[in-house]
């Protein structure tokens, strides 16, 4: 008797372990590099496809009936997408910041990154980036992410994009793109290297371990001059002569002392 009991029960949560993704979209699988978020259900999710895809890197807006951003990353590849829908007790924000934290311990580069207001209009995300209406919400409730991930799959690029609806339900799309041709140089925006700061407290740019050279002094200028109330520790082998090449760009020098973090490349520390 005690065996049969222990056996139902086994065979129940057996069950119950198989049944906890049937709500899953048929034939839909998650992303080997990212966690699924807690209690999620795929609720939309498209196998890989070639076609030529633009990621834009800039707050999005309509003009006579064209899309205009800043900038973009635009190339021919395979392109593979899932949709969660998460659970009511998790935040868009909580699934988006597990799913960057995940990508960048795998070292991957965050090209560009808004939240609310600040990526444009959500409706233009959803319908015109992503091709996914589902995805539409409120504008304060959003938030997109374009990351390069490391070598040797530095050709593969992966969106994410995060959304709270006016019914409250909360949605993490993951798109990954891997790109037929190499990608070549492609850059950050000064907005997000200060916000990567903000948010992660350094910046680690391994790639940057000669001396300085454009457009990473623009870049890095421009990124702490937007705020310019923070201050910084610089660390790495050219870090004085990378302080004396900020500071001819209009990074007050009070703003940027010397660490002592042993790195290869140059490491943007903030002081809190």
């Amino acid at each position: 008797m005690r065996f049969s009991r222990a056996l139902g029960l086994a065979l129940c949560l057996s069950g119950y372990g198989a049944m906890s993704h049937a709500a899953d979209v048929a034939g839909s699988q998650d992303f080997a590099n990212l966690p699924r978020p807690s209690d999620s259900e795929i609720v939309d999710y498209r196998p890989a496809a070639e076609l030529e895809r633009i990621f834009p890197m800039g707050s999005i807006r309509k003009i006579s009936g064209q899309l205009r951003f800043e900038s973009q990353v635009s190339s021919r590849g395979t392109a593979t997408s899932v949709t969660y829908e998460l659970a009511p007790e998790r935040s868009a924000d909580e699934a988006f910041t597990a799913a960057r934290e995940a990508l960048q311990k795998q070292n991957a580069q965050l090209l560009f990154w808004c939240q609310a207001r600040d990526c444009g209009e959500s409706s233009l995300w959803a319908n015109e980036v992503f091709g996914n209406s589902r995805l539409y919400g409120a504008d304060s409730g959003q938030a997109y992410l374009l990351l390069r991930l490391a070598a040797p799959s530095n050709d593969t690029l992966v969106a994410l994009y995060s959304i709270t609806r006016g019914n409250r339900r909360a949605y993490l799309h993951v798109e990954q793109f891997q790109a037929s041709a190499p990608l070549g140089e492609v850059l950050p925006t000064s907005a997000t290297l200060l916000r990567e700061l903000k948010t992660s407290g350094d910046l680690d740019l391994p790639m940057l371990n000669g001396a300085p050279a454009e457009p990473w002094i623009t870049l890095l200028s421009r990124g702490l001059n937007l705020d310019s109330t923070l201050r910084v520790t610089l660390s790495g082998p050219q870090s004085e002569v990378w302080r004396e090449a900020l500071t001819a760009k209009g990074v007050r020098a009070a703003r940027l002392e010397a660490g002592n973090k042993e790195t290869q490349g140059l490491i943007i520390e903030l002081i809190r």
